[in-house]
């Protein structure tokens, strides 16, 4: 894995822990060589990960909209900042620079940026490992909900897995790293 894309919140969050989860991760990132690719902002848990990187030495590219980066929340000591028109070319430009997908404690965008590109996998648009950060056990509703999809029969089983979870960025790292992914789901029968 050469770049790594990670979605987080624009905000701190209630607790200490995110923005110490986001250091610990981007320390790890930076230790593997692996560059950071994420939203291009200096706040919150994602201004937390990209200074982690860059202290340690790391290469950081954020990606920003336009309207963003106008209105002064881009961080200014990136590795490379990309500006794009809209919030759909800043997703699509992430997808293609990225080797994998983390997503570390965040809001709705973050949700929605990580579902996308879970979904694509499933959809064998791309076979890149997509992780979730549990920091703080910040993602534990969501995974009972993935179980819940997979109980009721809207999450077939076998892609439960394909989001891999861990509370320490190493481990979580360590399983992107020897990812393999489930076949492709068809809707072809082969008796048809």
């Amino acid at each position: 894995m050469k770049k790594l894309a990670v979605f987080c919140g624009s905000s701190n969050g209630a607790s200490d822990a995110y923005i110490e989860g986001a250091k610990k991760l981007g320390k790890e990132i930076a230790k593997r060589n692996i560059a950071l690719v994420y939203g291009g902002a200096n706040v919150g848990v994602m201004g937390a990960v990209a200074n982690s990187v860059l202290e340690e030495g790391g290469y950081v590219i954020g990606v920003m909209p336009s309207f963003l980066e106008k209105r002064e929340i881009s961080h200014k000591n990136l590795s490379e900042l990309i500006v794009v028109d809209s919030m759909h070319e800043r997703k699509a430009k992430m997808a293609d620079l990225a080797d994998g997908f983390v997503a570390l404690p965040g809001g709705p965008g973050t949700l929605e940026e990580f579902f996308e590109v879970f979904t694509w996998a499933q959809l064998g648009l791309h076979r890149k490992p997509c992780g979730l950060l549990n920091i703080n056990h910040y993602y534990d509703p969501l995974i009972t909900l993935f179980n819940h999809m997979a109980d009721e029969k809207f999450l077939h089983e076998q892609y439960r897995s394909m989001a891999l979870v861990n509370e320490e960025p190493k481990e979580l790292l360590d399983q992107l790293s020897t990812y393999e992914p489930p076949s492709v789901k068809t809707y072809i029968k082969e008796n048809a």
